[in-house]
């Protein structure tokens, strides 16, 4: 569901709107989803700098901060997952690429995984999807697609070693 002006202009005055939405990343017209994941590159190019505890923290920080703000825009809105949040996005995206090389190839690649598993969605990423509602439940089936997606970059890792 695409928003209005009205809309747009309502979900952005909130600070729940700026994060729900990937800081406006969200309000694309075409692939909503993917743009949240290539905005959510921005901020990985600062977090993956960190050690690992603390790139950890700031993940799970930022998993809860998408709840709040998730659950906040679900209500507004009166939908389950609106295409506008795509906070969770970038969550999934930074889980993707923990472990990812700083070789630009890596991290296209913890890229394409992560928007390959959240759309194809395969078992356990669907059944959150379907039954897991609220600001939780926006969140979480992308935070299983970043575990596929970090599982799967990892292990072609360790094989083209």
């Amino acid at each position: 569901m695409a928003l209005d002006a009205a809309q747009r202009r309502h979900l952005m005055s909130d600070p729940a709107g700026w994060i729900a939405s990937g800081f406006g990343s969200g309000l694309s017209p075409l692939a909503p989803g993917t743009a949240g994941s290539l905005a959510a590159l921005l901020p990985y190019f600062f977090l993956r700098e960190l050690l690992l505890p603390l790139y950890l923290l700031v993940v799970v920080l930022a998993f809860a901060l998408g709840v709040w703000a998730s659950e906040k825009i679900v209500r507004r809105l009166q939908l389950d997952d609106p295409g506008v949040i795509v906070w969770d996005e970038f969550v999934g995206q930074w889980i993707a690429l923990i472990a990812a090389s700083h070789d630009w190839r890596w991290i296209v690649a913890g890229f394409v995984l992560f928007r390959f598993f959240d759309v194809l969605k395969p078992w356990p990423v669907s059944l959150a999807d379907h039954r897991i509602k609220g600001g939780f439940g926006v969140m979480f089936d992308d935070v299983l697609a970043g575990i596929y997606a970090l599982i799967v970059l990892q292990l072609a890792a360790h094989w083209l070693k």
